[in-house]
């Protein structure tokens, strides 16, 4: 697997976001993913609120769909909460490169990133190519932040390994690929995360990736907090239940 990022100019107002993009990509080749920075989509598409206006506090509570209760919090500036389908600190709302201004997620994201998939399979006369928004998150227990998928198009975001047998011919139960947050992580790595100003990343010769052209879904790769492993740990998403 090869991953390039692609340098663009400073963004800072909103503007047409495929306009945007067609500016910075080279010419594409079937079978590529073009990853892109939830906050280049989010500010071409105006979703940016000026930290003047309103705190982060209030706007969190606006943004979120819950927020993780935590009375042993000792910086209130950081709030843990879900919003599409993710655990994210602060509704995913972001002050880093925003030039005095807070930035939301986009309000569609699938259907942001369909639209850019629609436009680059057109522009490239391409028949499978995928689009991976991505954002970069915290893991439990773990120093740093990763990358995780918040929307894709162009491929399927799951491999399935149910039934395929192991090195000793036992089929496997329960394995699936998150094929979409594996590629999250790869580009957000690749893109970094201060002033190296480059959003895009281009990801070819992807292993266990399928593409196809139906539309997808959070849902896809979403488990129910009450069947989740992690379920203990999810109580303010389950309603308590034990």
């Amino acid at each position: 697997m090869y991953i390039r990022a692609v340098k663009t100019e400073r963004l800072d107002q909103p503007q047409d976001l495929c306009a945007f993009i067609d500016k910075f990509l080279p010419l594409l080749k079937e079978k590529t993913i073009v990853a892109i920075t939830s906050k280049v989509v989010s500010i071409c598409e105006g979703r940016t609120v000026s930290k003047s206006s309103v705190s982060k506090e209030e706007l969190v509570k606006q943004e979120a769909d819950v927020i993780i209760p935590n009375p042993e919090a000792t910086d209130d500036r950081i709030i843990l909460t879900y919003k599409n389908h993710l655990l994210i600190p602060s509704a995913g709302i972001d002050e880093s490169n925003g030039n005095g201004q807070y930035i939301l997620y986009p309000k569609e994201p699938f259907q942001s990133v369909r639209k850019i998939w629609e436009h680059l399979r057109q522009k490239h006369d391409l028949k499978d190519v995928g689009v991976l928004m991505t954002d970069s998150r915290t893991t439990p227990l773990r120093w740093g932040v990763t990358g995780v998928a918040l929307a894709w198009q162009g491929f399927e975001p799951t491999a399935s390994y149910i039934g395929k047998p192991d090195l000793f011919g036992q089929p496997l139960r329960v394995t699936k690929i998150n094929a979409a947050d594996a590629l999250a992580v790869s580009a957000v790595f690749s893109m970094g995360e201060s002033s190296e100003c480059t959003p895009l990343a281009l990801i070819t010769e992807a292993p266990h990736v399928v593409f196809d052209d139906k539309n997808h879904n959070a849902e896809e790769l979403c488990i129910d907090p009450k069947e989740d492993l992690y379920r203990p740990l999810l109580k303010p998403l389950i309603g308590g239940e034990g």
